[in-house]
């Protein structure tokens, strides 16, 4: 059996300084109108022009190298970027992809063709990538994805069909993992390779799925007789597997698996300060003493990736206490709100709420289902 490994990493005055940056921005944004702040703003709100401002202040690619529109700033740089920017509920779906992971997969297995021609508008905040895994077929099961790639005289043929696009219609590129090669046996995860497809290619169409609030964040996407080139090819042939796990937890980690719910108790305290009972301070102290925790493993796994060390349990295990996280802070702050009437909220509280509440059960689902997440763990632990 393995131990898990959250390094604690201590906060210096530049990154602190960074947070103060940050914070000063985003007011300006929301004092003039630039946003409105919303809960998982990372899946929902998506404003191309809010994330062409983040690259001009240099916000996208921080980790990126400087010839490829990067930079070169460190993975906890990163992450108070993106902690700012989720807890304020900023508009940040266009770009979040590309930034969190599309961007690296294309500097660790990419070409040297696809970093110059991808890699400087990811960072500027004018092009966008979507994620293409899972599928209608396969459910939880990604080794079972029934997307293929032929080879053809001038590259590949793709034919398929992706679910859970985030963002697809808002998008330029997609990583899609097809199979390659049979599978050997039983061993599913032999035969599979990575794409960049560019999605505006002839064959390929978009969907979206409207989610219970009646956002269109989620999509369907088809692959027919899609024509791609040799240099598609993201990394190398049969390695799509082993891309895809270092994928996923760059996916998994990060503190949109905790924060997405922020906005939204932060608010609720504006009306619950001074108010709550004996009670509601033990929930509200059990919410910021996990909120602490999440937090401090997110920052370790982030030095840890940053190092090269392999993170997917512990990224496991920061995602499946996340989804948790994020129902417990809605549950309990609806509870803690049903004694003040609504006439007293602050506006747009009572909107803020009810979209928080909708838009929950996706938790469960997006970057791996949580009995997934627990069997990883379980492995981890050595109990299957």
């Amino acid at each position: 059996m393995q131990q898990f490994n959250f390094p604690f990493v201590a906060t210096n005055q530049e990154e602190t300084q960074l947070r103060n940056e940050v914070r000063s921005f985003l007011k300006a944004e929301l004092d003039s109108g630039g946003y409105q702040p919303s809960a998982d703003c990372w899946m929902t709100a998506a404003s191309p022009e809010f994330s062409e401002k983040l690259g001009t202040q240099g916000w996208l690619g921080m980790t990126w190298p400087k010839q490829y529109g990067g930079h070169e700033r460190t993975t906890l740089d990163r992450l108070i970027v993106t902690e700012e920017l989720l807890a304020a509920g900023a508009p940040v779906a266009a770009h979040w992809i590309a930034d969190r992971q599309t961007g690296q997969q294309i500097i660790n297995f990419g070409t040297e063709e696809q970093k110059q021609t991808l890699l400087p508008k990811m960072a500027a905040g004018k092009s966008f990538a979507a994620i293409g895994m899972s599928e209608p077929q396969a459910g939880s099961d990604l080794a079972a994805v029934r997307t293929k790639a032929d080879k053809t005289a001038t590259g590949w043929r793709l034919n398929g069909r992706k679910i859970w696009s985030t963002g697809a219609h808002l998008c330029d590129h997609m990583i899609v993992l097809a199979r390659t090669s049979p599978a050997e046996g039983r061993n599913r995860q032999i035969g599979l390779s990575q794409f960049l497809v560019p999605l505006k290619t002839r064959g390929v169409e978009v969907s979206g799925i409207d989610d219970l609030s009646n956002h269109v964040h989620f999509n369907e996407t088809l692959f027919e007789d899609v024509d791609l080139t040799e240099d598609a090819l993201l990394g190398k042939e049969g390695n799509g597997w082993a891309q895809c796990m270092g994928e996923l937890a760059l996916e998994r980690s990060g503190p949109e698996r905790f924060l997405s719910t922020f906005i939204l108790l932060e608010q609720a305290l504006t009306v619950l300060r001074g108010k709550l009972d004996n009670q509601g301070l033990i929930t509200l102290g059990q919410l910021i003493a996990k909120l602490r925790s999440l937090r401090i493993m997110s920052r370790g796994i982030a030095r840890q990736l940053a190092q090269g060390i392999p993170s997917d349990t512990e990224a496991a295990m920061v995602k499946a206490l996340g989804n948790a996280f994020e129902k417990e802070v809605v549950t309990a702050t609806r509870r803690l709100l049903s004694t003040t009437p609504t006439n007293e909220w602050p506006a747009g509280l009572a909107a803020l709420l009810d979209d928080a509440v909708l838009k929950l059960p996706a938790n469960t689902l997006r970057g791996g289902t949580t009995e997934i997440l627990r069997g990883i763990i379980a492995r981890q632990l050595g109990m299957r």
